[in-house]
């Protein structure tokens, strides 16, 4: 009997050593993320949703020069300040404009931008549908146009006569022929 509550206090013993080295791996990462440091990751993160105020069209993540080293070191404050990305991206809009947000929002002037390209698309397709339309009618009605079957004495001695250019006399019909015979 005493052999069983022995194994019985090392599984014990086992079990609570296992929920002790749990539940310390469980607060050290906590810990660690209540130390206020922002890491570069992070940073970027935000910073690559927001464009350079030097370079055009350059996102603030990637971009070298001094002016974005300051943003960035802006982002990484307001951070750790506990701010959202939202936030800070709010931020930037009202201080430097909806320019510098990559993705900008959807009112006022840029709602017109979002919009041009949709309605210039249908816009498009409707006159081409009109379009197509209107070939198909012009195609029907010349299918079904009258055509004489019959010609008048006029026009049949018209279509008959040939064409010859005033100056081709039998000359220079013959002259023609001779070079032609020449040139076999």
């Amino acid at each position: 009997m005493k052999e069983r509550l022995r194994i019985t206090d090392y599984g014990l013993c086992f079990t609570f050593c296992g929920l002790l080295l749990t539940l310390l791996f469980l607060t050290a990462g906590v810990a660690m993320a209540q130390t206020g440091e922002v890491t570069d990751d992070e940073v970027n993160a935000v910073a690559k949703d927001l464009f350079c105020p030097v370079c055009e069209s350059t996102p603030l993540d990637v971009c070298p020069t001094k002016a974005c080293a300051d943003w960035r070191e802006l982002i990484r404050t307001q951070l750790a300040e506990g701010k959202t990305r939202a936030e800070i991206h709010d931020y930037f809009a009202r201080q430097y404009g909806d320019g510098v947000l990559a993705d900008p929002p959807k009112r006022g002037f840029s709602l017109i931008l979002w919009a041009l390209p949709v309605i210039g698309v249908a816009i498009g397709g409707v006159l081409f549908v009109r379009y197509v339309r209107n070939l198909r009618r012009e195609g029907d009605a010349a299918a079904t146009a009258v055509v004489p079957t019959t010609l008048s004495p006029a026009s049949a001695a018209s279509v008959l006569q040939p064409i010859v250019p005033l100056e081709a006399s039998g000359d220079y019909v013959s002259r023609v022929e001779e070079e032609l015979l020449a040139r076999k």
